[in-house]
């Protein structure tokens, strides 16, 4: 593998302000964006396929090997995909960092934490569960109840006992009583908002809009209701920023955010496409778990 500086300077990125995960993984600062030349844009190139296999299609070993291929043709070549979940990486399907000679790398680093975005997106979407709570609890939101609540909770391995649970158990200190349920960090609408968000100030406004529940009257309550949205958005301030990694032949890779298909988009961040776009002569992308799911 390439030092990551040395990937960051065949872009045309300053690798002195890159934000370094050890010798192969950085973050790419927000600061780099606005000083970006949109105007200068490269091709976008969309991989999809059909209804995917259990073990997958081959839209990420497909993307990146286009990236290879198109490097040693002499062209400028980047890589946009989605980051991979933990919970496809131990199932059948397994990781999502591409196969046989078209990989991503480090591919054990990207497939595990990786530089802590789910956990970033886990603890915000999870704060504002606490929160949402905690507000019904002490009466600080008039006019909604604990059945009225549709915020799911988060864990980031897809538990199948926890799909359908009972909260609050224990009497009146431990939250109001109300069925609940949890689900995978990729299918957090915290996660559909940072792949589509184009800066901080744009993720606040989508953070604010988010819906935990509804009142007697039918009027959704959010979390810019509940005041949660001040500490999501720190949690977030370095999830939004894209991580750039490389493919096995050493060409530059950006990964960035993980919604699943089938209950969002399906597509790595608009904020990683737009960097990218701005910087090379064709951007590699994959969408949806199929032409079906996300596309």
């Amino acid at each position: 593998m390439k030092p990551i500086k040395s990937v960051a300077d065949h872009l045309g990125l300053n690798p002195d302000v890159l934000i370094n995960y050890g010798p192969h993984m950085a973050k790419i600062p927000l600061d780099l964006l606005p000083g970006t030349d949109f105007n200068q844009r490269g091709k976008l190139v969309v991989v999809t396929a059909m209804t995917p296999t259990p073990a997958g299609e081959g839209k990420t070993t497909t993307s990146i090997g286009l990236v290879n291929g198109l490097s040693k043709l002499g062209h400028k070549a980047v890589l946009t995909i989605r980051e991979p979940s933990i919970g496809p990486v131990f199932g059948i399907k397994g990781g999502g960092t591409g196969g046989g000679n078209s990989k991503v790398l480090p591919e054990d680093e990207i497939n595990l934490h990786f530089t802590g975005d789910a956990h970033a997106v886990a603890s915000a979407h999870s704060l504002l569960s606490a929160m949402t709570d905690n507000a019904i609890q002490r009466g600080l939101i008039p006019g909604i109840f604990p059945k009225d609540i549709i915020w799911p909770r988060l864990t980031n391995v897809p538990d199948r006992s926890l799909r359908t649970t009972i909260t609050g158990l224990g009497g009146s200190p431990n939250a109001p009583l109300r069925e609940s349920a949890f689900r995978i960090d990729a299918a957090s609408e915290v996660m559909a908002v940072l792949a589509l968000t184009d800066g901080l100030e744009d993720l606040r406004a989508r953070l604010e809009r988010l819906v935990v529940g509804f009142s007697t009257d039918k009027t959704p309550i959010t979390a810019s209701h509940v005041g949660a949205v001040g500490s999501m958005l720190a949690l977030l301030r370095r999830a939004i920023e894209p991580n750039l990694v490389q493919t096995n032949e050493g060409n530059p890779a950006i990964l960035h955010a993980g919604p699943f298909g089938n209950i969002a988009h399906g597509c790595s961040s608009v904020i990683a496409d737009r960097l990218a776009l701005s910087m090379a002569d064709f951007v590699i992308t994959e969408a949806g778990f199929g032409a079906d799911l996300g596309f």
